[in-house]
């Protein structure tokens, strides 16, 4: 998702957006930079942002997020429960009890993202599923919904095809809003039902974990479930679960 300049209580920050330039509205909060080199990204509520003039930023003008810390630099701190749960950055080891899972250990490895045209509007997404050298990709359109919406579904889809429970699972997404309600203990006021089962769906296996990546940052993989989401919207359809020729892309993903 792209960034725009903001002031936040009389400093200039950039905030995220979705591609029309509004703010990227995540319960309320949305998340700010101070500077494009500080990897500390903070959330900042949507009330005290107001718009600035001038053009999109991509993705990757921000480096990648560290853990999200409250509104500004003066923002209180976290519960100590959120302070431990950002620090361990396996979050499903505390919210679902299950170990941290390293990538070179996964046994299944998932690329998820979603699209949507308009926030809530035509939305798809899109999942690369890697096993060895086995690689499965989905394109599913879901209608009209928000891009939170899309990012949640496309994880419980990935786990949703992986019968092999006993397995170690790493997923990636570039969803800091999926990787929050799923692992870090953030309350959601929206989309209750959907992340309950995917967390249901989440507890099934002996060692998960979801990893952030950031979007368009050239991640061959998180750009071809990126290409996948926005496949389904466009065409409206589904193109279900499909095998496609083994990659080497796994290695320098």
């Amino acid at each position: 998702m792209p960034w725009r300049a903001a002031l936040l209580k009389g400093n200039r920050v950039l905030a995220r957006c979705d591609e029309a330039g509004a703010f990227l509205d995540e319960e309320g909060r949305v998340e700010v930079r101070y500077r494009p080199t500080d990897p500390r990204a903070y959330r900042a509520g949507l009330r005290n942002l107001s718009p600035l003039p001038g053009e999109l930023l991509p993705d990757a003008h921000c480096v990648p997020a560290a853990p999200e810390t409250p509104e500004g630099p003066a923002g209180k701190a976290k519960p100590a429960a959120a302070r431990k749960a950002a620090a361990s950055g396996a979050g499903g080891a505390s919210a679902d009890h299950t170990p941290e899972v390293a990538a070179s250990q996964a046994h299944f490895v998932a690329y998820t993202d979603g699209a949507c045209s308009g926030n809530p509007g035509p939305a798809g997404l899109g999942v690369v599923l890697l096993r060895g050298t086995q690689r499965q990709e989905l394109s599913e359109y879901l209608g009209t919904a928000t891009n939170n919406v899309a990012e949640l579904t496309a994880i419980l889809r990935a786990l949703e095809v992986i019968e092999d429970v006993d397995e170690t699972v790493l997923v990636h997404t570039d969803s800091q809003y999926a990787i929050g309600v799923l692992q870090k203990g953030w309350k959601p006021k929206v989309n209750q039902e959907l992340i309950a089962a995917t967390k249901h769906r989440m507890k099934a296996f002996k060692a998960l974990r979801l990893l952030y990546v950031p979007g368009h940052a050239g991640v061959p993989l998180n750009e071809r479930a990126d290409e996948l989401a926005r496949m389904a919207v466009s065409t409206r359809a589904n193109s279900g679960w499909r095998e496609v020729r083994a990659s080497r892309e796994r290695a320098k993903a």
